[in-house]
């Protein structure tokens, strides 16, 4: 027999989305949120030339390295050097490095663990804190970048170094507000969202590249055809691993009440492969792009002696090359196992299990059954890992062997747009279901009130006889 939850998924229509008012202005102010996030990326830093930069950025075209994943996931805010260039990349390097002082730093982890709403609000105080200081730095480095190229600034100096770090400074605290308030007030993971927008963005331009690229002789039709059926079947797996879950039978034991006999429910305990979401693959990106930014600005300045591996070090941070890929295949992997070590605790939950009676058919309650589910956990995230590291670097692959950097739309974006997806559409299912709840408890209430249609069930009914 289908549960409650299904019945009413079942019974889900364009009418009830229509009834759900509430779910209207959700969606509404996420919508103004990113519509507000789309205007920052075409404002353009003060005493910058749009125009030069733009020139600069697009020529060659093989320089620009890890700067186009930057450029795709800020909404082509980089090459309009825009206000939202730093994009949301600060915070979400901070919240990397406050969660892993979490693990290792006692009060921090103490914080965590016994704090509360109060140690989670203090723990994200430290994280925005934090998120000031690198979007200092990282804008710091832009601006010098920039001032030292002086086609590219109107007036070069320190007025424009100060201004410039101020504004890209602003614009992510600011990025990082509007994030909160739409998880907050709307559909979704706002920061998340944020970033699935900016890629969404360029998304017609890259199409629109792909196709110039064919027409112009420099990429063949059978390749374009290929990279076409090659996007549509990633999506596919993506749509897979994602659902995809390791269910664990829970058996709950029988017990006497009064004279009958109770319990005895068996229910699941559901393991996703892939634990850690689409995380991992932005927070890869997000260290990689934090000094390679910094480098890419500042290589073809006038460097010190001692400074003169920095150009090499960015020509090997560029897609398809080795040292890009081992590094980035190397933080999926580790950002994989440790935020699923985060949001996955076998040993709280073996013990909520032995709190309430279940057990985990043929393992013994506690200890025993967290060492199992550790050791399903591990399988299952290792093929998760395997399989978002896949994802990631098959693009890089290509770029290493058809030597095209346009095609730097590829896994992690896919990645991210689809599991983004997916996420908000199962948020705002789950606020048509919490409306559709609601709507039956006050029906039944108005019922019990008196409203049956023969007046059965009022006040003044009498109780029914039980024989």
């Amino acid at each position: 027999m289908a549960s409650a939850a299904e019945q009413l998924a079942a019974n889900m229509n364009m009418g009830s989305f229509a009834r759900a008012t509430e779910l209207h202005k959700r969606l509404l102010f996420t919508l103004g949120a990113l519509l507000v996030y789309r205007i920052g990326t075409f404002v353009p830093i003060p005493g910058i030339n749009s125009e030069a930069f733009l020139a600069f950025f697009q020529n060659p075209e093989g320089q620009r390295g890890i700067l186009d994943m930057f450029n795709m996931f800020s909404g082509g805010a980089v090459e309009r050097m825009a206000v939202f260039a730093l994009n949301v990349m600060p915070y979400i390097s901070a919240s990397i490095i406050v969660q892993l002082m979490q693990a290792v730093y006692p009060p921090w982890e103490k914080l965590k663990k016994e704090g509360g709403e109060s140690g989670r609000k203090q723990l994200n105080q430290y994280t925005r804190y934090l998120t000031v200081f690198l979007a200092v730095a990282q804008s710091l480095g832009i601006a010098v970048g920039l001032n030292a190229q002086p086609s590219l600034v109107d007036n070069p100096g320190l007025f424009f170094i100060t201004t410039t770090v101020v504004t890209l400074t602003g614009g992510t605290m600011f990025l990082m507000w509007l994030g909160e308030q739409v998880t907050a007030r709307g559909v979704g993971n706002g920061i998340s969202l944020i970033i699935f927008a900016g890629i969404v963005a360029v998304l017609p331009s890259t199409v629109a590249r792909l196709l110039g690229l064919a027409q112009q002789g420099q990429m063949s039709a059978f390749v374009l055809l290929f990279i076409a059926i090659m996007a549509v079947a990633v999506v596919a797996f993506i749509v897979f691993m994602e659902r995809a879950q390791r269910r664990l039978l829970i058996q709950y034991p029988k017990r006497q009440e009064g004279n009958r006999m109770a319990g005895g429910e068996r229910s699941f305990l559901p393991l996703k492969v892939n634990t850690a979401g689409v995380i991992p693959a932005i927070f890869a990106s997000s260290l990689l792009m934090l000094p390679a930014t910094v480098a890419q600005f500042t290589a073809n300045a006038d460097l010190p002696e001692w400074m003169s591996w920095l150009p090499m070090v960015t020509a090997q941070l560029t897609h398809g090359q080795p040292l890009f890929m081992v590094l980035y295949a190397a933080l999926i992997i580790f950002f994989c196992f440790f935020y699923t070590s985060i949001t996955f605790n076998p040993d709280d939950t073996a013990e909520n299990l032995r709190k309430y009676g279940g057990f985990l058919p043929g393992i013994r309650p506690g200890k025993r059954t967290a060492e199992y589910l550790d050791y399903v956990l591990t399988r299952l995230t290792t093929i998760g890992a395997a399989y978002i590291t896949a994802v990631c670097l098959l693009p890089e692959f290509l770029v290493s062997q058809l030597g095209n950097t346009s095609l730097y739309f590829g896994g992690t974006s896919l990645l991210i747009v689809v599991s983004v997806t997916m996420d908000t559409v199962s948020q705002i299912q789950s606020h048509l279901l919490a409306h559709q709840y609601e709507g039956l408890i006050k029906k039944a209430k108005l019922r019990g009130r008196g409203g049956g249609p023969r007046g059965g069930g009022g006040r003044g009914s009498p109780a029914p006889v039980r024989r």
